[in-house]
C-alpha cells in the first residue's frame, strides 16, 4: 500500500531495499563532500553495486562511469537521481528503457509528469526523499 505517490509505505521500501542489488547513480559527483558522493559511498558500504552515471568522469568510488543509463552494460535495479528536475523526464525514459525496477528522485528533486510515466511503465517511483536516510532509517544504520 502507498502512503502517497511520493513516499511508498515502509514495507514497500524495505522490500525494495532487500531485492535490489545494483544502483545507477545519475549525477554522482567525484567530490567526496557532495551529497551524491556520500549517499553512493554509504550504499556501496551497505553492499550494493554502484554504477556512476557522469559523462565528465572516468571513475568514481572505484567504479567506471557511464555517460547515461543506456550505456550501462549490465542490468540496473534502481536509478537514483541527483539532477535538476528539468533533466528527470529523459532520465525516467531511460530508466524505463533499461527495465529498471525503481526510480528514486533524491531530496529536492521531483517531476510529477515523469514520475507518472515511470509508474505507468511499472517502476516504483519515489520523489523528494533521500535514499540514504530512508535506507538507514528502515535498516537501523542511521548512526
Amino acid at each position: 500500500m502507498l502512503k502517497s505517490l511520493d513516499r511508498p509505505d515502509d514495507q514497500v521500501l524495505l522490500d525494495l531495499f532487500k531485492r535490489i542489488k545494483t544502483i545507477a547513480v545519475v549525477g554522482l559527483s567525484a567530490d567526496p563532500q557532495r551529497d551524491s558522493h556520500m549517499v553512493a559511498a554509504y550504499l556501496q558500504r551497505a553492499g550494493y553495486a554502484i554504477i556512476p552515471v557522469n559523462p565528465k568522469e572516468s571513475s568514481i568510488l572505484g567504479e567506471s562511469c557511464h555517460p547515461d543509463l543506456e550505456s550501462i552494460p549490465q542490468p540496473v535495479d534502481l536509478v537514483d537521481v541527483f539532477r535538476q528536475p528539468r533533466f528527470v523526464p529523459g532520465i525516467a525514459e531511460q530508466a524505463v528503457a533499461i527495465k529498471a525496477k525503481a526510480l528514486w528522485l533524491q531530496l529536492g528533486v521531483r517531476h510529477d509528469q515523469a514520475a507518472r510515466m515511470a509508474r505507468q511503465a511499472g517502476l516504483l517511483v519515489v520523489q523528494n526523499l533521500c535514499l540514504k536516510v530512508e535506507h538507514a532509517r528502515l535498516l537501523g544504520r542511521l548512526a
